[in-house]
């Protein structure tokens, strides 16, 4: 298959000879395997392999071969283009040219493997075409449908007493294949579903030993019991440090299809957050904070303890001892006591964020997915709202679905300031729709000093007389972008000059202001931004 094949929900070929409506009937080429279909290309020039991309039904009525010019080489060398091109096989219809699909056609698709399909001569391209889109519009539905559910049942698997078992047992279900967790001497911590072959086992044990620390993969294929191929996958699981602290997850399947790389990426996720060394003593340090801040504690004297607990998770720690287990199902460090907090409490780093669009992901995912690219479990989500503390000076990055501002690294007693800086450079990154604004980074723009929905009410009260009439704001605007140059405005609006100068003049006694002040323009300029 062609590697420019983009990533859509194909349509087995099996799917179209089965469709009732469209009389499809194969007559040449590969059957045994199920073909995926990804488009529908109609072309009637004699060479198609400029036009196709790979993965195609591609459709042709023979017009560019009459059939006086059928004999020869002529459907061979077609043929074996279109199969250079990647295409997944080749619908034939039957009239006006042909009265039967000609007997080379048929030979030369046995020869190159080509599925090849007579499109019956009461069927349009157009309704072979229109089927492919709705089949693949269901299958993605279906595919969308999967996923969620999937993200649902994990999330509820890791809220259990042992989450780890319980995330294997889901992804297990869900993908129909047998999950393994790795430790970082290649030993199997844990594993749901039905256990493959030994070999197959063996295999991917060598793929998980290959992984590098932190994210990353590696696939294969093995032989399965009845001979069966199957689809090897293990995953590096991020945050440790170090080889001694490497996990892996392994995915042995009998098949893949469009959702399970979006159901494991899930899976991927909630196993790194619960296998992190996030251990007893780091947890004990957390809650300890918690109590301390809600008993009236100073913020300075509570956060050494928030520190240390995420340097210990950060960090690479000893060997867990043999046959200890913590409440995840994974081996978990001891506690021992826990020391006093410093009293400066270090630096922090204050984040506040709101969500770009509708929120539609598990709260827990979201959660997770903050923390892992943050690098911090101080995460508040509340609805479309973020806020968090990243210890130290870590630089803030970008996350997907979120406009971010950072403050400055402050001290734990300067926290209401970090804060409002952290607000601040949010309302900038709002304002300049940028997905990160830092502390002390060059402002946007004026416009990113105001509140946007105070600008908001505001330009949409200015701009109420006119409000009815589209055609008057659009003039407006387009009049002001031009610098109040008529004619310009007039082609960039394909209407008369005169009539520019008409609306201007109506929406200036409608305002009730003077467009000759400049001071009166600028002002409409930033209504119109903001409205």
């Amino acid at each position: 298959m062609n590697d420019r094949v983009p990533p859509t929900a194909p349509v087995p070929l099996s799917a179209l000879l089965g469709h009732p409506a469209l009389g499809l009937r194969q007559v040449a080429g590969e059957r045994e395997v199920d073909t995926p279909v990804y488009f529908v290309h109609t072309s009637e020039m004699e060479d198609p392999v400029p036009y196709l991309l790979g993965g195609e039904l591609l459709l042709s009525a023979g017009v560019h071969c009459p059939e006086a010019a059928g004999a020869g080489t002529y459907w061979d060398r077609y043929v074996a283009r279109t199969v250079q091109a990647g295409a997944a096989a080749l619908g034939f219809g039957i009239a006006p040219v042909h009265e039967t699909v000609p007997r080379a056609l048929v030979e030369a698709c046995d020869r190159h493997g080509l599925p090849l399909v007579e499109v019956d001569r009461q069927t349009t391209f157009t309704a072979v075409a229109s089927a492919v889109w709705d089949a693949m519009a269901e299958r993605r539905h279906h595919e969308l449908r999967s996923v969620t559910e999937a993200q649902q049942s994990l999330a509820t698997a890791a809220a259990r007493p042992h989450p780890v078992p319980a995330v294997l047992r889901q992804l297990s279900q869900h993908l129909g294949a047998w999950t393994v967790l790795y430790g970082p001497d290649g030993a199997e911590l844990a594993a749901a579903g039905p256990r493959p072959p030994g070999q197959a086992r063996t295999a991917l044990g060598a793929l998980a030993g290959r992984l590098r620390s932190g994210p990353s993969s590696a696939a294969g294929r093995a032989a399965g019991a009845a001979g069966e191929e199957l689809q090897l996958t293990a995953y590096g699981l991020g945050g440790p440090a170090g080889p001694e602290d490497r996990l892996a997850l392994g995915v042995c399947a009998p098949r893949r299809d469009g959702a399970d790389g979006a159901i494991v990426g899930v899976a991927v996720v909630l196993l790194s957050l619960l296998t992190a060394r996030r251990v007893v003593g780091a947890e004990a340090e957390r809650t300890s904070a918690l109590v301390r801040l809600m008993l009236g504690a100073e913020p300075a004297r509570v956060a050494g303890l928030l520190a240390r607990s995420q340097r210990q998770q950060g960090q690479s720690g000893q060997r867990e001892q043999q046959g200890q287990q913590g409440q995840s199902g994974m081996p978990a460090e001891a506690p021992g006591k826990p020391a006093e907090p410093s009293e400066d409490g270090g630096l922090w780093t204050v984040v506040h964020g709101r969500r770009r669009g509708r929120g539609r992901d598990d709260g827990l995912l979201a959660t997770a997915a903050l923390a892992a690219g943050l690098g911090t479990p101080l995460v508040d989500l509340d609805g479309d709202a973020l806020r968090a503390l990243v210890p130290g000076e870590a630089e803030v990055r970008a996350q997907p679905g979120w406009t971010l501002g950072a403050g400055a690294p402050v001290p734990a007693a300067d926290l209401a300031r970090g804060g409002a800086d952290a607000a601040r450079a949010l309302r900038r990154a709002v304002a300049g729709r940028v997905p990160l604004v830092r502390h002390g980074t060059r402002a946007v723009g004026v416009a990113s000093l105001v509140d946007p929905a105070e600008a908001g009410a505001h330009g949409r009260a200015l701009l109420a007389p006119i409000e009815g009439a589209p055609a008057l704001l659009e003039t407006l605007r387009v009049w002001l972008s031009l610098h109040g140059s008529w004619d310009r405005t007039a082609v960039a609006l394909e209407v008369h000059r005169n009539t520019v100068r008409q609306r201007i003049a109506r929406a200036e006694a409608l305002l009730d202001v003077d467009l000759g002040d400049a001071d009166v323009r600028m002002e409409l300029w930033f209504a119109l931004k903001w409205a």
